[in-house]
């Protein structure tokens, strides 16, 4: 614990002003930005002073600020927690979650998705309006997906290196429509927290939430990705038996988990019989030439969902479950199941653009052409401002560091005024308060929308 502890404090002592001064400044910013999360025990103070290289009446000062300004929890035996003061828990942000982003707004960069293919839709559309008859005989019931697209699902996962049987898929209304559905059936015991990524999508956290799961945050950081030793140690420490991961070009910060690391993962949730829900919406928005995807985060406890929002339109509400078939067909026996189907039509235009081999390559190639541009756009417009980012390989967003000085919320809330919607860093941490100083801002708009939207910004 000493040494990850000193290492989420790099560059403290370059701070002006006193050491203890500088130290509870650099704990304050560490727990702000996600790196240190709340409800993490501090090393004693001895230990502290040795792996800082500072005498203990810094630390024993930096501990006091720290608690006197509510930041800390000492409790005599115990040792000290890093907590959140009351007035940033109470801190509420400008828009609800729920509507979808905020329609009053003239630009909203709150959600992160994009434009039909507008040719390529409209053929499956046709295609599938003239091969619905067959539909029209049956019940209509829900079931666990048309037969052909739970073909071609398993067939893709298979191409891809995850060998996988139409029995094996579920077909649901969206990627939140299974996350729901799985957290309904796993979830069964609200005592036992939920791991999830610190940032992470607010979409899952809201399911979560409604739950009233108690949520284990782990950093993932799109210059770094994910800290295995943290997350490993809090598995075997607080035992979660339910996980929510998003690997590939995560959301927000669009960090690429690398092979080895879900090797390492998909060991750990085996050995701690953790259920890993691996979220894989973005999975083929590689912005690379060409494009290189990693193996799929598999394993006996890992089970994928995916959607064709982000790839194709939002409005085609088609998404999926890849498990064992012995849980898909539990699964389907759950009642919410059949509120969670999309309708059959929804399904069968699916079907074809997922069945048209070179049509949805070539929608892939353009998605990934315009995304490529517009990216380069936003970091472009976006120099010079003293915001930071790192330049993600892939998916739909960047994940912008503001600085120390600018709360992301206050931020928003003066766009806001100004017609601009963005998304500040709460809205995306598990405890709704930290991540201050972060923004996500989407490239899935025109250059010109981005353009006007940071000009906005930068006001």
């Amino acid at each position: 614990m000493d040494t990850g502890f000193a290492a989420t404090l790099t560059g403290w002592r370059d701070r002006r002003g006193p050491l203890a001064g500088s130290l509870s400044a650099a704990v304050r910013e560490a727990v702000i930005d996600g790196r240190l999360p709340a409800g993490a025990r501090l090393p004693s103070e001895r230990e502290l002073a040795r792996t800082l290289d500072v005498s203990r009446g810094t630390v024993v000062a930096a501990l006091t600020l720290l608690r006197d300004d509510g930041w800390l929890h000492t409790r005599h035996g115990s040792g000290s927690v890093v907590r959140l003061p009351a007035h940033l828990t109470e801190r509420t942000t400008p828009w609800s979650l729920d509507r979808g982003g905020a329609g009053d707004a003239d630009l909203d960069l709150t959600l992160a998705v994009t434009a039909a293919p507008h040719d390529a839709y409209l053929a499956a559309l046709g295609r599938a309006v003239e091969r619905s008859a067959a539909l029209l005989v049956d019940s209509g019931v829900a079931t666990s997906g048309l037969p052909r697209l739970r073909e071609i699902l398993a067939e893709r996962y298979t191409r891809s290196g995850l060998a996988t049987r139409p029995e094996q898929i579920l077909v649901t209304s969206g990627a939140q429509a299974a996350l729901t559905l799985l957290t309904d059936h796993l979830h069964t015991d609200r005592r036992s927290p939920v791991l999830v990524e610190s940032p992470t999508y607010p979409g899952a956290l809201a399911i979560l939430r409604r739950r009233r799961a108690r949520l284990l945050p782990v950093p993932v950081t799109a210059a770094h990705g994910w800290d295995v030793e943290r997350l490993a140690r809090t598995v075997r420490d607080r035992g979660p038996r339910l996980a929510y991961l998003i690997p590939d070009f995560h959301n927000p910060t669009g960090a690429h988990m690398d092979a080895h690391t879900r090797g390492e993962i998909a060991a750990l949730a085996e050995r701690h019989a953790l259920t890993v829900v691996v979220d894989e919406t973005m999975r083929d928005l590689d912005l690379r030439t060409p494009p290189r995807p990693e193996p799929h985060l598999g394993g006996a406890a890992a089970i994928q969902i995916g959607s064709t929002s982000k790839v194709l339109w939002s409005g085609l509400r088609v998404g999926w479950i890849r498990a064992r078939a012995a849980l898909v067909a539990e699964l389907a026996r759950n009642p919410l199941q059949a509120q969670l189907s999309p309708p059959p039509l929804e399904q069968l235009i699916a079907t074809e653009l997922l069945g048209d081999t070179d049509g949805l390559a070539a929608v892939l190639a353009d998605r990934r052409a315009r995304l490529r541009t517009q990216r380069d756009r936003l970091v472009e417009l976006l120099t010079g401002t003293g915001w930071s980012c790192t330049v993600p390989d892939g998916g739909l967003s960047l994940w912008l560091h503001l600085g120390p000085d600018t709360l992301a919320t206050e931020l928003a809330a003066r766009a806001a005024r100004r017609g601009l919607a963005v998304s500040p860093g709460p809205w995306f941490a598990a405890d709704r308060a930290t991540l201050a100083h972060h923004l996500r801002l989407p490239f899935t708009a025109t250059p010109d929308v981005l353009t006007r939207a940071v000009r906005l910004l930068t006001r």
